[in-house]
């Protein structure tokens, strides 16, 4: 058998079916991993599926990532930035199809995850905390790596049809329709794949039967993959679209009135000698990115435009030194553009008559290289030893306020802002040293311990280094946090550097799973902000807030995680299991010991879940303890322990897959720790304050989806 066709069968045969991908995911995420094979990281969690089975799961990814312990902090419906370790936006690397996007928009209303619908996933991982060099650079918390470029072939030499679904979904709590497409051709060399998604919500409703209001949004994403290939090689390429005519942020001030994007992906792969593997891969991609207000729900006038592009390429070997030992190898260069201008109001004596240029040929150039040793030591101990250089390239033209006109008797704060940013020299190099020692012992046949220790870094980004504004209206534009403030950059912030520490027990047999992680992070130059400023746009004593200049500390974050699993029954009535979990992360400054914002607090949830055959149930106890551990700098505000039970079931019948699900069953009324707070709220009644965003109350899901 050739080396193409033996990669070719075990691609196949390593995806696992509708049903054994939910129990993996729901009851534990070990039961998906090979206990025998070398595992190159802490914590990595993964999940495994296959477009004609996983087209039933509708809108954004943050479900299917929600699942492996990634917290979200509360955005638009398709735009929630994830939460790792106590870590949030750009300390995590988000790699789609090994291709990094940047969020082009000063609230980060496009983040990365935002590309990409469920249904078009094929696998994610997750890499929490260490993650190796291979895997990424740029980054502290970790890494989230989603794939959906793995082109499928067919046995014939002709070109035929292979399959396709249609997927419908409905949520009542926020009358939302979910839609999803796919389709096949392919022959032995040549492989043709469509994926598309479309969704539409109004704003949900809490706890209480209350619109928690401006949380409405439509999108659609399309990708289109053309493959190739023979015994020695693949070429694949994989073009994408996406569309958002409007999206709703309660938690900024403004909201998304447009986001159009367009990618190419190129990708090309050979297996060399020995199981040897070569690839090579350029991207591009680019976004148009409008904000505004468009819904009586936030009311305003303030256009805001932002262009972005991406372009990036990697190249890749993986070279078998022994039986027992593998050289990765890698050079990767990334090139970033952005033009940020908010274009003047007609009529209007403050935003005018002039653009205001927030960032003006915005660039940041990485380029890196990494070298990375995997070596079994023996039957019992496994090694991975990696090192990545990186350097950094910050840079911004010049810019301009709307004008340079005294406001109400007093100086104008923008003009002086830009005549002192556009006298600086403000292009910024860092040199970046990632090392990363990974190790695993297998106690016996089914327990192992890990052990991680890395040295991880992250560049800030243009709006952390070139937001100049000064004024609340222009402070109060940055910021993606969510906590109403407004922002101002510092071209001298230096890079953050991480020391983590990560220890880990599993334990895997017939009826337990057990995994037991710690780990222990320490940030030098840790990017927080401090206090310059306050303003109050209402007047009302909840009213106020501050400008906060970002700022490099020093900072600590701890925590530890247990996942057990346990199989109660297999009988006629089916397979029964349970599965617990409790979470805990703390994060806090070093020199004042004071909280670090949006850290979620002890969490815990319990799972009973029944399959039998081609049908499965669950329920699902959630209980997150009192937030009570605030950053009083950005006037975070406390939130109530709550409890949450949710029920779902699935059944696939021939090529008919039906969903059911009732989420937050007793229709609890809570606040989402991570959600920030209320903008849209504010601006319709100020006199409550800024509140914290009110989480969905019950909702009924129904989804089907029909394969052919």
């Amino acid at each position: 058998m050739s080396r193409y066709t033996q990669k070719h069968v075990y691609d196949f045969r390593r995806k696992p079916s509708a049903v054994a991908l939910a129990v993996g995911l729901i009851w534990s995420p070990q039961l998906l991993a090979d206990n025998t094979a070398p595992q190159p990281q802490i914590e990595r969690l993964q999940v495994l599926g296959e477009h004609p089975e996983h087209s039933g799961v509708l809108g954004a990814v943050d479900g299917l990532l929600q699942q492996q312990g990634v917290d979200f902090s509360a955005a638009g419906g398709m735009s929630a930035l994830p939460v790792i370790n106590g870590m949030m936006g750009d300390r995590i690397k988000v790699l789609i199809d090994g291709s990094d996007v940047t969020a082009s928009c000063a609230n980060q209303m496009n983040p990365p995850l935002s590309y990409i619908s469920a249904n078009q996933v094929s696998t994610a991982e997750v890499i929490a905390g260490i993650s190796p060099v291979s895997m990424g650079g740029d980054n502290i918390a970790g890494v989230i790596k989603i794939s959906s470029l793995e082109p499928q072939f067919a046995d014939d030499e002709a070109l035929t049809w292979q399959g396709g679904y249609l997927s419908a979904g409905y949520r009542s709590i926020s009358d939302a329709l979910l839609l999803g497409a796919g389709a096949r051709v392919a022959s032995e060399h040549f492989s043709l794949d469509y994926q598309g998604a479309y969704e539409d919500a109004n704003s949900y409703k809490d706890g209480n039967g209350d619109k928690v209001l401006d949380t409405l949004y439509r999108a659609q994403n399309h990708a289109l993959t053309a493959a190739w290939r023979n015994e020695q090689r693949q070429f694949a390429l994989k073009l994408t679209h996406q569309y958002i005519p409007f999206q709703g942020f309660a938690n900024q001030y403004m909201d998304m009135t447009d986001n159009q994007s367009y990618g190419v992906l190129a990708r090309y792969q050979q297996w060399l000698e020995n199981d040897g593997e070569f690839s090579a891969q350029a991207n591009w991609h680019s976004v148009q990115h409008k904000m505004g207000f468009f819904t009586p729900e936030k009311t305003g006038k303030m256009p805001m435009n932002t262009d972005g592009d991406d372009y990036s390429y990697q190249l890749h070997w993986r070279l078998p030194m022994s039986e027992q030992s593998t050289l990765l190898l890698g050079q990767e260069t990334y090139d970033y553009r952005l033009d940020d201008i908010w274009p003047a109001v007609a009529g209007s004596s403050m935003m005018g008559p002039k653009d205001y240029v927030n960032i003006n040929d915005g660039r940041r150039f990485r380029t890196a290289a990494f070298a990375e040793w995997q070596q079994s030591l023996s039957q019992r101990w496994w090694l991975s030893v990696g090192a990545r250089y990186e350097y950094v390239m910050t840079n911004s033209g010049q810019v301009q306020s709307y004008n340079t006109m005294a406001m109400m008797g007093k100086p104008n704060m923008d003009a002086a802002a830009a005549t002192a940013f556009n006298g600086q020299s403000r292009k910024r190099s860092d040199h970046l040293l990632d090392a990363t020692l990974l190790a695993r012992y297998q106690l016996s046949d089914t327990q192992r311990l890990e052990l991680g220790l890395a040295r991880k870094n992250r560049a800030p980004n243009l709006y952390e280094r070139y937001s100049w504004g000064r004024s609340a209206m222009a402070t109060s534009m940055v910021g993606w946090f969510g906590d109403g403030n407004g922002y101002v950059g510092d071209i001298d912030l230096a890079p953050e550097t991480a020391h983590t520490l990560s220890l880990a027990y599993k334990l895997s047999n017939d009826d337990w799973q057990v995994s037991a992680s710690t780990w222990y992070s320490r940030v030098q130059d840790y990017i927080d902000a401090t206090p310059m400023g306050t303003f109050n746009k209402s007047g009302t004593p909840g009213g106020q807030r501050n400008i906060l200049k970002f700022t490099n500390v020093d900072a600590t974050l701890y925590g530890a995680n247990l996942e057990m699993g346990y199989r109660l029954a297999d009988n006629q009535s089916g397979l029964w299991r349970l599965n617990a979990s409790v979470g805990t992360t703390h994060g806090e400054q070093d020199d004042s010991n004071s909280p670090l914002y949006q850290i979620k607090p002890l969490q815990t949830a319990l799972t009973l879940q029944q399959q039998l055959g081609d049908w499965q149930q669950s329920l699902n106890w959630q209980w997150v303890a009192v937030k009570d551990r605030v950053d009083a700098h950005r006037l975070e505000n406390e939130t109530a322990a709550y409890s949450l039970l949710n029920w779902n079931s699935r059944i696939k019948w021939q090529a008919l897959t039906l969903t059911l699900a009732v989420n937050n069953l007793l229709d609890h009324d809570y606040a989402l720790p991570l959600g920030g707070v209320s903008v849209a709220a504010y601006k319709a009644d100020s006199s409550a304050g800024f509140q914290q965003i009110a989480a969905p109350g019950r909702s009924l899901e129904f989804g089907v989806s029909y394969a052919f």
